[in-house]
Order: structure tokens, then C-alpha cells, then sequence
């Protein structure tokens, strides 16, 4: 079934449609909801709000962006605001002017012990890590899902990289 179809029988409130629509997307969605929130409650409760919010505004999708990005928006906001973590930022007087690339030197590093160190962040600089090195997002997307300036979100990425590698140091 392609998209557009899955989009109109879900709009006629076919529940085997939705189940699919959910069934294709949750655990991608999971995913990333955990590494935001660093919680499997907190997951599950941005995961069960984004679709319900999709489904309730479905009928609103433009179609400018693959289904899946459009879900991947509202999920990122709901488990962003639904946490309330804009006041968790750290503040930083300067941002370094090389806040762009981290070098972890030459030996390698697990993946769970990356994982571990991320989700051990603080929870605004995780979520902005999370978006731009993970995801893949701008600093200006990043600042716009979020309702920050460019400048918060360029410098949580740095904090986060910085704290990445004092906690990466003893595995390297």
C-alpha cells in the first residue's frame, strides 16, 4: 500500500490502516523518543502522544515532507515539550569557534558504551545531540523544533560533545 492510500484510508477512520500507519512507524519513533528522554516510560508516553496527535491531524499533512519526517517532527516536540526540559540547558558565555567535528582519536569505541555516555547527558544537551548528530538536523531546525536560538543549540552540541569525550576518555 503506498503512502497517499495508507494516508486516505486512515482518514476514513479504517483501524487496520491506522494499525498499519502506527505498526510501520513505532519503532523507529521508539528509538528516537528513548534517546531524547533517556526513559522507557517517558518514550512510551511521547510515542502514545505522537500518534495520537497524528491521527488527530492527519488530515492536515501537506504532504511536503515524507510521512515519516512529519511524524519524526511532532514526536521530537512532544517528547521535548511534554518533559519540559528548556529549563535544563546549561548556560555557556562563548561558544568555540570549531564546534563542528569531535575527534575521538584513533582507537575505537563500543557502541554501548557510546550509548550509555549519551543517554548519561543532561537532557537538553542530549536532545540537541541527539537532532544534529544522530538525526542528522541543522542547528536552525534543531532551534526551531525546540524553541531556542541557533546559538543555545550550537553550544548544547558542543557541551555534549565536550562531556562525551571526559566520559569517553577512560574507554579509548
Amino acid at each position: 500500500m503506498t503512502e497517499k492510500e495508507l494516508i486516505q484510508r486512515c482518514l476514513s477512520n479504517d483501524r487496520a490502516a491506522q494499525r498499519l500507519l502506527y505498526d510501520r512507524y513505532k519503532s523507529a519513533m521508539y528509538t528516537l523518543a528513548y534517546r531524547i528522554r533517556g526513559d522507557f516510560d517517558e518514550a512510551n508516553s511521547a510515542l502514545q502522544d505522537t500518534f495520537l496527535s497524528v491521527f488527530r491531524n492527519l488530515a492536515q499533512y501537506r504532504g511536503e515532507a515524507t510521512l515519516g519526517a512529519w511524524i519524526k517532527s511532532i514526536l521530537v516536540r512532544k517528547a521535548y515539550h511534554n518533559a519540559q526540559i528548556k529549563r535544563q540547558y546549561i548556560l555557556m558565555d562563548e561558544i568555540p569557534t570549531d564546534t563542528t567535528t569531535i575527534n575521538w582519536g584513533n582507537d575505537s569505541i563500543e557502541a554501548a558504551h557510546l550509548e550509555k555516555a549519551i543517554l548519561n547527558l543532561p537532557e537538553g544537551t542530549r536532545t540537541v545531540f541527539v537532532l544534529t548528530e544522530i538525526e542528522g538536523y541543522t542547528h536552525r531546525e534543531v532551534a526551531e523544533m525546540l524553541g531556542v536560538s541557533e546559538g543555545t543549540s550550537k553550544s548544547q552540541l558542543f557541551y555534549a560533545k565536550k562531556r562525551l569525550r571526559e566520559m569517553l576518555k577512560s574507554t579509548l
